[in-house]
């Protein structure tokens, strides 16, 4: 137990002093993952406001497709993106293997379909809501489009917290095509994974209690954006 303490006041010590090792790591996996929330994002609300507000044949099927893949395996988005940026694959000529843009990719993938699901379900939501009003108002697609995502804001910012949580915890895709590379590819749960399996707690530990407090920011926003947006439909 001693030792286990010891490293735990270690791991705070290299975070208070900002060691230059964690940082890298640290920053990475930020850079990382809010670029692939970003493109996510551009790539997801589009798709949901177009599901949630528009019927067309197909509809259905392309909405089970989304939640199916909320639970994607995230080693199997990895082994299909290795497979995809591989020298033998169709984007082998653009060497993105073991770099942070394939991580970028695999999170993309997997972050996307929960912005969707998640974003549709609410923009639908307030689509009857506001049909009436919308519709009293002569208001055009466009239009209509850009007052729901601004009144469900809150909740759409849920949406995408979510998704960032999924990305920052990703360890199995990112393994498979950043390779894990020091001072390249080299982000908070491939680190934990491997400094565990040396035996160094300090560093795995430092990483890990970065992770958990952004587990846990994300969560109080998740609930503060909730009870913003519980708040203000009530008044």
């Amino acid at each position: 137990m001693d030792v286990i303490w010891q490293a735990v006041l270690a791991a705070l010590s290299m975070l208070l002093t900002l060691d230059e090792r964690l940082m890298e790591v640290i920053l990475l996996s930020l850079e990382v993952s809010l670029t692939a929330l970003l493109i996510a994002s551009l790539i997801g609300l589009p798709i949901a406001a177009c599901l949630a507000l528009t019927r067309f044949p197909g509809r259905k099927t392309i909405l089970v497709l989304f939640n199916a893949m909320m639970g994607l395996p995230p080693v199997v988005v990895g082994l299909v993106v290795y497979l995809l940026l591989s020298r033998s694959g169709p984007f082998g000529v653009f060497n993105l293997l073991f770099t942070p843009t394939a991580m970028i990719i695999a999170q993309v993938v997997l972050v996307t379909p929960i912005i969707v699901s998640l974003s549709r379900e609410s923009l639908e939501t307030m689509r009857h809501e506001y049909h009436d009003t919308l519709r009293s108002m002569g208001a055009a697609p466009a239009q209509a489009i850009s007052i729901l995502v601004w009144d469900g804001r809150f909740t759409l910012a849920t949406a995408h917290l979510a998704g960032f949580g999924r990305a920052v915890a990703e360890v199995g895709a990112v393994m498979i095509v950043g390779g894990n590379i020091d001072h390249m590819t080299r982000v908070m749960t491939t680190a934990i994974a491997l400094e565990a399996s040396k035996g160094d707690l300090v560093v795995a530990l430092g990483l890990g209690i970065v992770l958990v407090a952004l587990s846990l920011a994300v969560n109080v926003l998740v609930y503060g954006l909730r009870s913003m947006g519980e708040a203000r439909a009530a008044s």
